[in-house]
């Protein structure tokens, strides 16, 4: 694979597509690399005119492309569409990828001869009819819209098709996916699990420091009238506001990783039946008991045998498709410009 990078790293303003209009940047985004959009026998495929921000086989990916890809990212990403000044270039790289790799499957589904399902975009088009049937924007522009909402939907159902086909291996073997339970023990093991009882005095996070000495001081009566041979259950039913004080503050089971870490490390440190100091957490004030602890195990294989098959095979599913992109990007030539330029300026760029 060549990639080369010019100059300084392009991230000027842009102007931000409406609603309607960012839904189709699909097929803005594609020009020219579409498979009916091939140049003549011996033409370049690199216009003379509009800007580039990149090649890919030769096919052009303009500066408005990435300017559209990039706008509609930010939106869906962060918040009012402002990144985060030390995730530019993570973002910038993201894009930039996006608009490469969509280049690299339509390419291969040419290749493959994928065509879209008719009748699926047909249905998808229909839903937008219907969404956007009471907006005049959409009413004034249907006519102009359509052509590129229909390619655009039309790409996405070739791209579902050819990642069906990649997906598309076979089903592991009983022996192969013992093997795949042996290599893996950690994806069939139940993890450590805790029976913990609870009393929660609840405390509104934004309380004043009094509010939550209060509490603080009502929990730690609490612990010395159960140390004294109060009942934890009718304490709990009286007092707590946790959803398990009807059933006397019965927590039941729960698993490593089902608590916040600093709740968990302080109750690693209890003993078994043993009331714990109160503890200060986000909705006020706790108060635990331990009764057991159950280790980890692991699963019998014919316990999960069904679950270790479907895991097996999802991974080389998702595999075959990583790894044909990975291919498609080996065996790509690809040339990223960081400035605006023109065909004429660099039609050697990356030899």
């Amino acid at each position: 694979m060549t990639i080369q990078y010019r100059a300084r790293a392009f991230l000027g303003s842009m102007a931000l597509a409406s609603v309607v209009l960012s839904s189709l940047t699909w097929a803005q985004q594609t020009s020219g690399a579409t498979a009916t959009d091939k140049p003549a026998a011996g033409a370049s495929q690199v216009p003379a005119t509009q800007p580039l921000f990149a090649t890919v086989n030769g096919k052009p990916i303009t500066q408005n492309d990435f300017h559209a890809a990039y706008g509609t990212f930010l939106r869906q990403k962060f918040y009012h569409g402002q990144v985060p000044e030390d995730q530019l270039q993570q973002a910038r790289k993201e894009v930039t990828d996006q608009l490469v790799n969509r280049i690299l499957y339509q390419e291969e589904m040419d290749r493959r001869g994928i065509t879209p399902d008719v009748e699926d975009v047909a249905r998808r088009v229909q839903v937008y009819e219907q969404r956007y049937a009471g907006s005049p924007a959409w009413q004034k522009n249907r006519e102009t819209l359509l052509p590129g909402l229909k390619d655009q939907l039309g790409q996405q159902s070739r791209q579902a098709r050819l990642e069906q086909a990649v997906r598309d291996v076979p089903t592991p073997t009983a022996e192969e996916t013992k093997a795949f339970y042996t290599s893996k023990p950690e994806l069939f093991t139940e993890p450590e699990k805790l029976h913990l009882y609870s009393i929660l005095l609840a405390v509104d996070p934004s309380s004043p420091r009094a509010a939550w000495d209060a509490a603080l001081r009502e929990a730690e009566a609490i612990v010395r009238r159960i140390r004294a041979g109060a009942s934890f259950a009718e304490q709990a039913r009286l007092f707590s506001k946790d959803p398990s004080a009807d059933n006397g503050g019965d927590m039941g089971y729960l698993h490593l990783g089902m608590l916040p870490d600093n709740l968990q490390a302080k109750i690693d440190q209890f003993k078994f039946g043993e009331v714990a100091e109160p503890i200060e957490m986000l909705q006020g004030i706790g108060v635990f008991r331990l009764d057991e602890r159950v280790s980890a195990k692991l699963q019998p294989f014919e316990n999960v045998a069904k679950r270790a098959g479907e895991l097996l095979l999802r991974e080389r599913q998702e595999a075959a498709w990583t790894g044909l992109l990975a291919k498609l990007r080996a065996e790509a030539k690809i040339v990223v410009f960081d400035e605006p330029t023109n065909a004429g300026a660099d039609r050697s760029a990356g030899k």
